[in-house]
């Protein structure tokens, strides 16, 4: 551990605080959901679609921008990345229509986000660190990255109350920019050729011919539709229940609190077990607390007790997913192929934002989708049981050769 903070500790550093900024703002973009409906009359699908678009260009741009940081080094990317985020933002804050705010929310801050979040940095950690870490590394930077989430929404809200929601979009803008200069921490580089190297479609081919690449991509399109439910919606869906809204934003600060033992837990147990067994427990977990909170009357102590157990459990998937990848496929396309996977996840994040906001328009309620997230984690569960951690026989006769 002491070796590897040495060794790549810097990098690890700059990938955290990236992290931090740019899914700390993503957290909080629930909170805007009911000022900005509000003031523009809108119902709750016009905003929920803006951020489901938001989640469907982020999973549409992510292999290409992975492939890009596999090619090419991460810092160009990082650096695009986040000056489209950050304009997204700022455009953002201006919005006053349904087609503005896609643009703004949706497209440049879902290609900023591709740039800056976890296909790409997490490249950069899997390429930085031993083999032997690389999980556990993967679940430190993903561990600080937390950290933002969790300080980000109480200051989102402040920031709401004290400027109102378009200034505080502004403000954020200028937050998500320090991502420009925290690029220099990132020393990514491609690797070196050894013998032939694998081109792109020849990496695609090995991939998609694979089961348990696809098993990991449909697992993980559970995850992204029930994080962007309640990521979005949760906040609305306890004022329903007569809760005060500074509950919302408590238990959303929770998800991200426990979310950073969450990551860093998974990631340590990642390098000790089966990383897709892992998985089927979480996704299991997962169902088991969902019916916990939908069976229980619906109180500020079970609210908080909710976000405890879902912020544990929020992204645990993300460096288990990721190392698979690696383990299955090596390290040289793993932005790009980690990418894919991530499109699957950005798919359900789509359907989760916006069916969220369909179903309670047209019902008045979120049980709907509450049960439908519960089925899916059972799903995702059954799905990355069969995964087996096993690197591909390119890989292998590589390793027989050294």
């Amino acid at each position: 551990m002491t070796s590897m903070w040495r060794t790549c500790g810097w990098v690890l550093l700059g990938s955290a605080l990236i992290l931090a900024l740019s899914l700390g703002v993503r957290h909080g973009f629930g909170l805007f959901l009911a000022p900005m409906s509000a003031e523009f009359g809108w119902g709750r699908e016009v905003f929920a679609f803006a951020i489901a678009l938001q989640n469907l260009i982020w999973g549409l741009a992510q292999p290409f921008t992975g492939a890009l940081a596999d090619r090419f080094g991460a810092a160009k990317v990082v650096l695009i990345g986040g000056v489209l985020y950050a304009l997204g933002l700022l455009f953002m804050g201006l919005s006053d229509s349904a087609v503005t705010l896609s643009l703004s929310a949706g497209l440049l801050i879902g290609i900023g986000l591709s740039g800056t979040s976890f296909s790409v940095i997490l490249g950069v950690v899997g390429r930085a660190v031993p083999p032997e870490k690389r999980s556990l590394g993967m679940g430190i930077a993903s561990a600080a990255g937390s950290f933002g989430q969790f300080a980000m929404v109480p200051g989102t809200l402040g920031l709401i109350g004290w400027l109102g929601w378009s200034a505080a979009l502004l403000a954020l803008g200028c937050l998500v920019a320090l991502i420009v200069p925290l690029v220099s921490m990132l020393k990514d580089k491609p690797l070196p050729v050894l013998g032939h190297e694998q081109t792109l479609s020849e990496a695609l081919r090995e991939a998609c011919s694979h089961s348990g690449f696809w098993l990991l991509a449909f697992g993980f399109f559970v995850c992204g539709f029930q994080v962007v439910f309640i990521g979005v919606h949760l906040p609305a869906y306890l004022v329903d229940q007569h809760l005060p809204a500074t509950v919302g934003t408590t238990v959303l600060a929770l998800i991200g609190l426990f979310n950073i033992f969450g990551t860093y837990t998974a990631g340590w147990l990642g390098g000790r077990m089966s990383k897709p067994r892992l998985l089927t427990g979480l996704y299991l977990l997962r169902a088991v607390v969902i019916a916990l909170f939908l069976w229980a009357p619906v109180t500020t102590t079970t609210a908080y007790l909710f976000g405890m157990a879902m912020g544990f459990l929020w992204l645990s998937t993300v460096p288990l997913t990721n190392g698979t990848v690696a383990t299955l496929f090596g390290v040289r396309n793993l932005s790009m192929l980690g990418g894919i996977v991530f499109l699957f996840h950005q798919l359900g994040s789509f359907l989760g934002g916006w069916l969220g906001g369909v179903v309670y328009d047209r019902t008045g309620s979120y049980d709907l989708i509450w049960q439908v997230a519960i089925l899916l984690s059972l799903m995702a569960a059954a799905l990355n049981w069969p995964v087996r951690e096993t690197p591909v026989a390119r890989l292998q006769t590589q390793m027989s050769a050294t």
